[in-house]
Protein backbone atom coordinates (compact mmCIF):
# COMPACT_ATOMS: atom_id res chain seq x y z
CA UNK A 1 0.00 0.00 0.00
CA UNK A 2 1.20 3.51 -0.79
CA UNK A 3 1.53 5.74 2.28
CA UNK A 4 2.87 8.85 0.60
CA UNK A 5 4.11 10.33 -2.66
CA UNK A 6 6.22 13.43 -3.08
CA UNK A 7 7.99 15.20 -5.91
CA UNK A 8 10.13 18.29 -6.28
CA UNK A 9 11.79 20.19 -9.08
CA UNK A 10 14.90 22.24 -8.24
CA UNK A 11 16.74 24.74 -10.40
CA UNK A 12 20.41 23.75 -10.54
CA UNK A 13 21.52 27.34 -11.25
CA UNK A 14 19.63 28.55 -8.15
CA UNK A 15 21.36 25.93 -6.00
CA UNK A 16 24.72 26.91 -7.55
CA UNK A 17 24.03 30.52 -6.56
CA UNK A 18 23.16 29.56 -3.00
CA UNK A 19 26.36 27.48 -2.79
CA UNK A 20 28.37 30.44 -4.07
CA UNK A 21 26.77 32.92 -1.65
CA UNK A 22 26.55 30.76 1.47
CA UNK A 23 29.07 27.95 0.90
CA UNK A 24 29.71 25.73 3.91
CA UNK A 25 26.95 27.36 5.95
CA UNK A 26 24.37 26.10 3.44
CA UNK A 27 26.08 22.73 2.87
CA UNK A 28 26.40 21.99 6.59
CA UNK A 29 22.82 23.02 7.36
CA UNK A 30 21.19 20.93 4.63
CA UNK A 31 23.47 18.03 3.67
CA UNK A 32 25.12 15.21 5.63
CA UNK A 33 28.87 14.68 5.40
CA UNK A 34 28.29 11.70 3.11
CA UNK A 35 26.10 13.76 0.77
CA UNK A 36 28.68 16.53 0.73
CA UNK A 37 31.53 14.12 -0.04
CA UNK A 38 29.54 12.63 -2.94
CA UNK A 39 28.71 16.05 -4.40
CA UNK A 40 32.25 17.39 -4.06
CA UNK A 41 33.63 14.39 -6.00
CA UNK A 42 31.31 15.02 -8.94
CA UNK A 43 32.02 17.22 -11.97
CA UNK A 44 28.50 18.68 -11.66
CA UNK A 45 28.67 19.57 -7.97
CA UNK A 46 25.67 21.91 -8.07
CA UNK A 47 23.59 19.36 -9.98
CA UNK A 48 24.36 16.68 -7.40
CA UNK A 49 23.36 19.01 -4.55
CA UNK A 50 20.22 20.07 -6.44
CA UNK A 51 19.08 16.45 -6.89
CA UNK A 52 19.55 15.80 -3.19
CA UNK A 53 17.77 19.03 -2.29
CA UNK A 54 14.84 17.93 -4.47
CA UNK A 55 14.88 14.48 -2.84
CA UNK A 56 14.64 15.99 0.65
CA UNK A 57 11.75 18.24 -0.43
CA UNK A 58 9.98 15.30 -2.11
CA UNK A 59 10.51 13.09 0.94
CA UNK A 60 9.07 15.71 3.30
CA UNK A 61 5.98 15.87 1.07
CA UNK A 62 5.67 12.08 0.99
CA UNK A 63 5.82 12.12 4.79
CA UNK A 64 2.80 14.43 4.66
CA UNK A 65 4.43 17.34 6.42
CA UNK A 66 6.54 19.39 4.05
CA UNK A 67 9.42 21.02 5.88
CA UNK A 68 7.60 21.85 9.08
CA UNK A 69 6.73 20.19 12.38
CA UNK A 70 10.37 19.91 13.49
CA UNK A 71 11.75 18.02 10.51
CA UNK A 72 15.40 18.72 9.80
CA UNK A 73 17.04 18.69 6.39
CA UNK A 74 19.61 16.23 7.69
CA UNK A 75 16.86 13.88 8.93
CA UNK A 76 16.58 12.87 5.27
CA UNK A 77 19.75 11.78 3.46
CA UNK A 78 20.47 10.27 0.07
CA UNK A 79 23.23 7.74 -0.55
CA UNK A 80 23.79 5.43 -3.49
CA UNK A 81 24.11 1.67 -3.73
CA UNK A 82 27.11 0.31 -5.63
CA UNK A 83 24.82 0.03 -8.65
CA UNK A 84 24.22 3.79 -8.47
CA UNK A 85 20.63 3.44 -7.29
CA UNK A 86 19.76 6.25 -4.84
CA UNK A 87 18.56 5.28 -1.37
CA UNK A 88 16.81 7.56 1.13
CA UNK A 89 17.76 7.25 4.83
CA UNK A 90 15.55 8.74 7.52
CA UNK A 91 16.65 9.62 11.04
CA UNK A 92 15.36 11.81 13.84
CA UNK A 93 11.93 13.32 13.41
CA UNK A 94 11.56 12.02 9.83
CA UNK A 95 12.09 8.45 11.03
CA UNK A 96 9.60 9.02 13.85
CA UNK A 97 7.01 10.38 11.40
CA UNK A 98 7.58 7.33 9.17
CA UNK A 99 6.98 5.00 12.16
CA UNK A 100 3.77 6.86 13.02
CA UNK A 101 2.34 6.58 9.52
CA UNK A 102 3.25 2.91 9.03
CA UNK A 103 0.35 0.57 9.87
CA UNK A 104 0.93 -2.14 12.45
CA UNK A 105 2.17 -5.37 10.90
CA UNK A 106 3.84 -3.53 8.02
CA UNK A 107 7.32 -2.30 7.20
CA UNK A 108 7.88 0.99 5.41
CA UNK A 109 10.01 1.22 2.28
CA UNK A 110 11.10 4.59 0.93
CA UNK A 111 11.70 4.59 -2.82
CA UNK A 112 13.52 7.53 -4.42
CA UNK A 113 14.45 8.35 -7.97
CA UNK A 114 16.52 11.32 -9.14
CA UNK A 115 17.09 12.89 -12.54
CA UNK A 116 18.50 16.07 -13.97
CA UNK A 117 18.59 17.89 -17.28
CA UNK A 118 20.26 21.26 -16.83
CA UNK A 119 18.95 23.54 -15.46
CA UNK A 120 16.51 21.22 -13.68
CA UNK A 121 16.92 18.49 -11.06
CA UNK A 122 13.94 16.39 -10.10
CA UNK A 123 13.13 13.80 -7.46
CA UNK A 124 10.21 11.48 -6.76
CA UNK A 125 9.70 9.70 -3.44
CA UNK A 126 7.16 6.96 -2.83
CA UNK A 127 6.63 5.54 0.66
CA UNK A 128 5.27 2.01 0.58
CA UNK A 129 3.96 -0.14 3.44
CA UNK A 130 4.56 -3.84 2.93
CA UNK A 131 3.17 -6.55 5.21
CA UNK A 132 5.82 -8.23 7.35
Amino acid sequence: MILGIGTDLANIDRIAGVLERHGDRFRNRVFTEIEQAKAERRADTAGTYAKRWAAKEACSKALGTGLRMGISWKDMAVTNLRSGQPVMHLTGWAAERLREMTPEGHEALVHVTLTDDHPWAQAFVVIEARPV
